[in-house]
């Protein structure tokens, strides 16, 4: 049955959860001290700087602290920023719409892309494979921020076809955020296309070789039907795990491509938050992030179970 390795699956998800989430509070911890100097300024006295540990509750051993964190995000409390005292949810609830459309634009788009682009180049060879295989070493040499600069003096400099910066919701003009995203989007999408379409032409060239695929062309299978109904089922376990992989790369190539379009994603914050120690806001991020890839990583074994028969036994 199907719901044995979807539990097992989610077992490991929230055990993934809870290992980096702890992991990344025990980096946090034990700079109490500072964190409240940071809150009051450098004029805080002695005493004013313990007050303050206390109120923030960073005088408690880790496993209280992280026990409160841990109970706040089950009761869907994040807690609030030491240094704004805007809450943690707040502050994610506008940044991660950003982040999101960001990387999920890029997911799709690399998706449907490197798989029509791998399976030509696994099928016809020639010159697509050729400029797959230049775009797989162009991805890993140059990295998304590079692109990115490049496509701002190329498309929104030189050539006025875009913005430079700035973010428009979806909610509030879709054609708008389309706009503001295209380059973004562009910068995180030539790397992970160049990837997946290499794996999905490599699975897609080593099921050709397999005996069955054979046997089927000499009962006279024509090639779409072979193609479509054997061939990329069972090569499909290889792309869905490279694009599994490729959310976490995506994740933080956003970060630095936020900063060179200015988009008000979780980039900024992430790198400001850390640097003053906001705990709350750091460990908000933190969750997010990890829930959205283990999200996509499990979207990814789902899907690898209903196409592969031989998935659902692991």
């Amino acid at each position: 049955m199907l719901t044995i390795p979807i539990l097992k699956k989610l077992a490991r998800a929230v055990a993934v959860l809870l290992v980096v989430t702890f992991v990344t509070f025990c980096l946090m911890f034990g700079n109490a001290e500072g964190i409240a100097r940071g809150v009051l300024g450098l004029s805080a006295t002695e005493s004013d700087v313990q007050r303050e540990i206390v109120k923030l509750g960073l005088d408690q051993p880790l496993f209280v602290q992280y026990g409160k964190w841990l109970l706040g995000v089950v009761t869907g409390d994040l807690g609030h920023s030491y240094f704004t005292g805007q809450s943690v949810n707040d502050a994610l609830a506008t940044r991660v719409p950003v982040t999101l459309s960001l990387v999920l634009g890029t997911l799709i788009l690399t998706l449907l892309l490197s798989v029509v682009i791998g399976v030509a180049a696994a099928i016809f060879g020639g010159w697509i494979d050729r400029v797959v295989q230049f775009l797989t070493v162009l991805g890993a040499a140059v990295p998304a921020f590079i692109i990115g600069v490049v496509l701002v003096f190329s498309f929104a400099i030189a050539i006025p076809l875009f913005p430079a910066t700035g973010y428009i919701s979806l909610a509030d003009d879709p054609a708008g955020w389309l706009h503001s995203i295209t380059l973004p989007v562009a910068a995180l999408l030539i790397g992970s296309v160049a990837s997946a379409a290499t794996q999905i032409r490599g699975a897609v060239l080593d099921v050709q070789g397999k005996d069955f695929v054979r046997t089927l062309r000499a009962r006279g299978i024509s090639e779409g039907p072979l193609l479509f109904r054997h061939v990329l089922r069972n090569a499909s376990g290889p792309g869905l795990t490279v694009l599994s992989l490729q959310t976490i790369a995506l994740l933080g190539g956003a970060v630095f491509v936020e900063q060179i379009f200015a988009l008000p994603g979780i980039g900024q914050l992430a790198n400001t938050s850390a640097q003053q120690g906001d705990v709350p806001i750091v460990m908000g991020i933190v969750l997010v992030t990890i829930v959205f890839v283990l999200i996509v990583n499990l979207l990814g074994d789902l899907a690898n179970i209903a196409l592969n028969p031989k998935a659902r036994t692991r």
